[in-house]
């Protein structure tokens, strides 16, 4: 009899030691945000996305504390219908009529009014894109280098060296043809004094002891 009792629990604590070995303790973390770049508008008391080459169209709702309504109503008070943005967040379901869905916005990389946005054929090979105004310049990362422009001098192209630093900064610096060149870049919420762009980092490029100030936003090859 002590022998089946035996059996019996032994066979019945099974299942609940498979459960035990299955069960990992980790809860699965939330997905990851999404990025895209598309085009905003005002429709019937929302925002409205639609990504580039696409006819989808999304609600576009703040993730909590990304301020996107707040920036884009500033940028679209000066006349614009239509405003370029590229934003990371979490696609979601949405009961909203003529749409597929709603966009819940984490990141701003960049907002404007002017500019290429979705036509921009560079985008996809950069790191990133810096620039400052008076004295103007323009400075890319990408898949072919660095490169400087400057009014009324050639480009300037170089090699570089990429640092990361504490805070998200990051440093790339470049010693070549006797000139000496370095940017950092901060993550900090940065508007381009002309065109009221909204770019999520803040630069400063050092040239030969020129300080430029400017702001700066990632490419496609950089999140």
């Amino acid at each position: 009899m002590s022998i089946t009792r035996s059996l019996l629990t032994s066979v019945a604590l099974l299942p609940l030691l498979a459960a035990c070995q299955v069960y990992t303790g980790k809860p699965e973390g939330p997905p990851p945000a999404t990025r895209l770049q598309g085009q905003v508008q005002a429709e019937n008391g929302q925002l409205v996305f639609t990504p580039c080459q696409e006819q989808r169209r999304f609600v576009l709702v703040d993730g909590g504390n990304s301020s996107v309504e707040r920036e884009i109503m500033r940028l679209g008070s000066d006349g614009h219908a239509s405003l370029f943005a590229d934003l990371a967040g979490r696609l979601g379901g949405s009961q909203a009529k003529g749409s597929d869905g709603r966009f819940e916005i984490s990141q701003i990389y960049r907002l404007q009014s002017e500019g290429h946005g979705c036509e921009d054929l560079n985008f996809k090979r950069l790191t990133l894109r810096a620039g400052g105004n008076e004295p103007s310049w323009h400075l890319e990362v990408g898949s072919k280098g660095l490169v400087l422009n400057r009014p009324e001098k050639p480009p300037l192209a170089l090699p570089y060296l990429e640092e990361q630093l504490p805070d998200g900064r990051l440093s790339f610096s470049s010693e070549a043809n006797g000139q000496r060149l370095d940017l950092w870049v901060a993550p900090q919420r940065c508007i381009d004094d002309m065109s009221g762009t909204v770019n999520h980092l803040t630069a400063e490029l050092r040239l030969d002891g020129q300080v430029l100030r400017g702001c700066a936003y990632f490419g496609a090859m950089r999140n």
